[in-house]
């Protein structure tokens, strides 16, 4: 009876260590470490790039994701290169991770190809449903979501600043991608003639197209630039506000970032600010959203930013009533 009821308690003991192990082990494991994949239009030596990636990690970081703890996050540079951007999705794809943040159209559609699980998300990115990639802005479906750069409607605003900071500018060449923001150049083409301006359509890919195409626009006088959003107008905004300067021609752009590097006027949201934003997103997919359920957002402000010394330099009077609109003006 005394051997039945020790071995009772040796099974009981044995039992209860047992069952105890895997807490314990629990407890000394490391947290799961989860994986994003991040895919850049730009070249890793781009300040702007540099400024989305932390803008994005900081947001990481204050849902309680630190780099190198409980996150791993690889990060490759497409540079504009669309050979590259596509040897690099295929890369990251292979490394399996839990999601992607990928910059612009051209970073999307190559991720898109090369996972149809792995949730995305997007920023930078001009009409994501004239596009293709998502199904709807409200339900976006699939495995993609995120943020649209604007309300592509709201470029037939570049118009009107650009004729109220340079009022005798006849002909206005658009600066564009050929490949993406059908809709933005519409929503130009529509306003341009009720502003008594004349319309050329500048395709441009790489620098010597670029400096080719405005430097044979700026032949005949009166001319003014619009540049619309585009992989190609970030990585060359340097060259394309110093051919402006060169033939003397106003232009208005998209972003800051062309200003602050000589360009005049530009009229649109903050280019930092939607990585924070995507940054919540990657959260909700990592504790078990789903894209399709994420609706695709615009930017919720636009910013007026004029660079006095550029007007100056071009002999413009900017009106007290653009300047008092101004959320910065460079002097």
């Amino acid at each position: 009876m005394a051997s039945h009821i020790a071995r009772r308690k040796l099974l009981a003991a044995l039992l209860g260590g047992a069952a105890a192990w895997p807490l314990a082990a629990r407890a000394q494991q490391p947290e799961r470490v989860r994986r994003i994949g991040v895919l850049m239009n730009v070249g890793a030596d781009d300040p702007e790039g540099q400024t989305r990636i932390v803008a994005f990690v900081q947001g990481l970081q204050q849902s309680g994701w630190s780099d190198g703890r409980n996150v791993r996050i690889d990060i490759r540079w497409g540079g504009g290169d669309p050979e590259r951007i596509r040897k690099y999705a295929a890369e990251l794809a292979a490394l399996a991770p839990d999601a992607f943040l990928a910059t612009s159209t051209m970073v999307v559609r190559p991720l898109q190809q090369a996972t149809h699980t792995v949730p995305i998300v997007f920023v930078q990115v001009i009409d994501p449903v004239g596009a293709g990639i998502v199904s709807t802005l409200a339900r976006p479906g699939g495995n993609t979501t995120g943020f649209t750069v604007f309300e592509y409607g709201m470029s037939g605003k570049w118009v009107e600043l650009l004729k109220e900071i340079a009022p005798g500018v006849r002909r206005v060449a658009v600066l564009r991608d050929l490949s993406i923001g059908i809709a933005q150049l519409a929503a130009i083409q529509a306003v341009a003639p009720s502003f008594g301006v004349e319309l050329s359509v500048l395709g441009v890919q790489d620098a010597n197209e670029i400096e080719s195409a405005v430097a044979a626009f700026a032949h005949s006088p009166d001319g003014g630039l619009i540049v619309t959003a585009s992989t190609s107008a970030l990585i060359h905004r340097e060259l394309i506000s110093t051919l402006a300067a060169r033939h003397r021609l106003p232009a208005v752009y998209p972003f800051r970032y062309f200003v602050t590097a000589g360009g005049l006027i530009s009229y649109g949201p903050n280019s930092i600010d939607p990585y924070r934003r995507a940054a919540g997103y990657v959260d909700r997919i990592l504790k078990g959203e789903k894209p399709a359920d994420l609706p695709v957002q615009a930017p919720t402000k636009y910013e007026l930013v004029i660079n006095l010394k550029t007007a100056k330099a071009l002999g413009l009077e900017v009106p007290p009533s653009l300047l008092a609109r101004a959320d910065e003006v460079i002097e």
